[in-house]
């Protein structure tokens, strides 16, 4: 009996778990996330519901937004009108199985019964077949690979638990404004009767998608339909890079994630996510400060991190290594005076000495007031030398032939420049520190005692 276990844990490992992990990780044979700067990909599950989906339609209406529903194949035969709706109005529909019911519990034919069925129902409500599906709670199985040429697996970078009544508007709203951002592909649900879902949690959704789409337009982003994103993305320069070099970049992505959550790394501009920050304490050499501070060991800095995919766009879009200095430069004079202002604003961030940054793309920095001076030598400077030249290789203009062309002068350098400096240029000043109670209490003893001479206060 242990022995059958074991081998069924084996083969449900191989058929399921390991290509979903692939799929997930790395993005192979499925779209997960687009590219571009104002567009955004708004997608739907468990679909149609007689109630909730119609008032989703009005709200998508209202916004001029465009999504896409991946229905339940039975849910559609019990609501024809519905998908007519969804199609007439300029959505698209993919394929969501028949039952929604996990690929892992079934064997390829069914799957592929399935996926057909559900096309069948929608092509004799709409007059057109659907090539977009997306397997029940993501769970892909090896043969799912293998339909590339029948349709294209779609999951999604951004899911929010909205299935559960307990999250709540309030906290929902929360969660999708802090994943607004352009290229994201967001999951949400329209239904709450499958397995596991609340029946009304859609009502939480819809309001919470209202305030979305409102701060959408403020910021000036756009929902499209997953086609549209994934043809943009075609027609993108990333598109046409080697597989090895998109899996290098996927790799270094998802680090960045990693990283920015472990290390609470906070975007001076959530909107447009560019330049990146955190407060750590320096550790390297004392350094002579342009304003004659002394940076040393110890003292606080700002640490700064330019966004790794906004980076990566920047540098495939751009064709040659001057546009993408120009294109960095644009970037940083727009978020400098907004870091300056939200040191202003924070006592924390106010107590550091300097703001810190290690880059080999370390043109015109000195524009800003930065210094550029040179790591020394040690493990970090070889070890930041060779992880950057591979990354440079992918996202340069010229790639590897520029590392060979000019290796001598690609090499890491460290940026530096004071806070106090930094705020002068910005016009701005630092916060007061907050004075402790005890403290504002001795304030007014020595002042009591100054216009008391030998009166004393009692505590």
């Amino acid at each position: 009996m242990q022995t059958l276990l074991l081998w069924l844990f084996y083969i449900s490992t191989f058929y399921a778990f390991i290509p979903g992990m692939i799929s997930r990780i790395f993005g192979y044979r499925v779209f997960r996330k687009g590219t571009g700067r104002t567009d955004f990909a708004l997608t739907f599950d468990d679909g149609p519901d007689p109630h909730y989906t119609p008032l989703l339609l009005d709200l998508l209406k209202r916004y001029g937004a465009k999504a896409t529903f991946f229905v339940v194949g039975s849910h559609a035969e019990q609501n024809p009108e519905v998908i007519k709706r969804m199609h007439d109005e300029g959505h698209l529909i993919g394929i969501h199985n028949y039952v929604h019911k996990t690929n892992w519990l079934m064997r390829p034919a069914t799957v592929k019964q399935q996926i057909q069925r559900t096309d069948d129902i929608i092509y004799s409500i709409t007059g057109e077949r659907s090539t977009y599906y997306r397997p029940p709670w993501g769970i892909v199985n090896l043969f799912d690979f293998s339909k590339r040429r029948q349709v294209q697996i779609v999951l999604w970078s951004a899911m929010f638990g909205d299935w559960k009544e307990k999250l709540g508007a309030d906290r929902l709203t929360e969660k999708l404004l802090s994943k607004l951002n352009p290229g994201e592909v967001m999951l949400l649900h329209d239904c709450g009767t499958t397995l596991g879902a609340d029946p009304n949690a859609p009502e939480h959704m819809l309001i919470a998608l209202e305030q979305m789409l409102e701060e959408a337009q403020r910021r000036g982003l756009r929902s499209i339909r997953v086609d549209e994103m994934i043809k943009n993305m075609q027609n993108s320069p990333i598109y046409r890079l080697s597989f090895g070099k998109r899996l290098v970049v996927r790799l270094w992505l998802v680090w960045e994630q990693i990283f920015q959550m472990m290390f609470q790394v906070k975007a001076i501009s959530p909107s447009d996510p560019f330049l990146h920050y955190r407060l750590r304490k320096y550790q390297g050499e004392p350094v002579q400060l342009e304003d004659g501070e002394l940076l040393k060991k110890g003292d606080k800095v700002i640490e700064l991190h330019i966004d790794n995919r906004q980076l990566f766009e920047l540098g495939v879009r751009s064709r040659s290594s001057a546009q993408l200095a120009i294109r960095l430069i644009r970037h940083m004079e727009k978020d400098m005076p907004m870091l300056a202002e939200r040191i202003a604003g924070d006592v924390d961030l106010a107590e550091a000495k300097a703001l810190y940054g290690v880059s080999m793309i370390n043109r015109g920095p000195e524009k800003f007031g930065f210094m550029v001076l040179d790591l020394p030598k040690g493990w970090f400077a070889r070890s930041t030398k060779f992880y950057l030249s591979i990354l440079l290789s992918v996202i340069h203009p010229a790639g590897s032939a520029r590392l060979k062309e000019r290796s001598d002068v690609l090499v890491p350098k460290m940026m530096l420049m004071s806070i106090s400096h930094l705020l002068d240029q910005m016009n701005q000043q630092r916060p007061q520190k907050p004075v402790k109670p005890r403290e504002r209490l001795r304030e007014e003893d020595l002042s009591l005692e100054a216009e008391l001479p030998g009166a004393t206060a009692v505590h």
